[in-house]
This record gives structure tokens, C-alpha cells and sequence, in this order.
């Protein structure tokens, strides 16, 4: 793998990371919207760094989330409801960014958290293998 590959792999993992401890201040302040956003963005950073260790480069949304489901959850190298919860998180993104009048609730948003954690260290162990 080259240097700058793995720089940007790494670079993707801490800002998954990063963006979960900014859906938790968010959560902490009842912004249900933002704190989607910010989980679906953990979520995409780590399945990104996924698809960088594995060559591929999707340039949309909607082609990382293809890419995760073709390589990662059909092939069950990733259990399907991570694959779930991913495409999830993609719609209600979508949902409470550009949707009017649209707002989560604090029971639909914190069932998210923990799946979205174990995503993240899921995709960092495999990409230690």
C-alpha cells in the first residue's frame, strides 16, 4: 500500500471518530437532525477507509453505499445489519437535511450509536488484517 493510501485511510478512520464525538454533543443537546448527520458521516468516514484499503474509490454517496453493500455485506465479510443500518442512516440523512419540516426524535436517533461504534472498529480491524 502506498504511503499517501494509507495517510488517507487513517486520516478517514479519525475523522469517523471524530464525527461520533460530535453526534454525542449533539445528542447531548437535542439536536436530533444533527446529530443524524453527524452519525451517518461517522458511518460513511469508516466505510470509506474500508473501501480505500480495498482500492476502491466511489465518488458519491450513493456509490460508497453500493460499494459497502457489494463488497462488505453480500460477501457477509460484514453482517448484514451494519449493512442495514448504513443505509439507514444515508436516508434519514438525506430525510432531515433537505426535507421540510422534518424532525427527529430522540427514540428514533440514540438506537444509533451503538451500532454506528461498532461499525467503526469492525471496519478498523479489518482493515488491520
Amino acid at each position: 500500500m502506498r504511503p499517501e493510501q494509507e495517510n488517507h485511510i487513517k486520516y478517514r478512520i479519525a475523522r469517523s471518530w471524530d464525527t461520533l464525538d460530535d453526534a454525542r454533543i449533539l445528542a447531548a443537546k437535542g439536536k436530533w437532525n444533527s446529530t443524524i448527520n453527524r452519525l451517518y458521516y461517522a458511518a460513511y468516514y469508516a466505510v470509506m477507509a474500508l473501501l480505500l484499503k480495498h482500492e476502491l474509490n466511489p465518488t458519491t454517496h450513493n456509490g460508497a453505499k453500493t460499494n459497502f453493500t457489494e463488497y462488505f455485506i453480500k460477501t457477509q465479510k460484514i453482517d448484514k445489519k451494519y449493512g442495514k443500518i448504513y443505509a439507514q442512516l444515508f436516508t434519514w440523512r438525506q430525510k432531515g437535511d433537505y426535507d421540510d419540516l422534518f424532525y427527529f426524535e430522540e427514540n428514533q436517533v440514540m438506537q444509533y450509536f451503538e451500532p454506528v461504534e461498532e461499525l467503526i472498529h469492525k471496519v478498523e480491524s479489518i482493515i488491520k488484517e
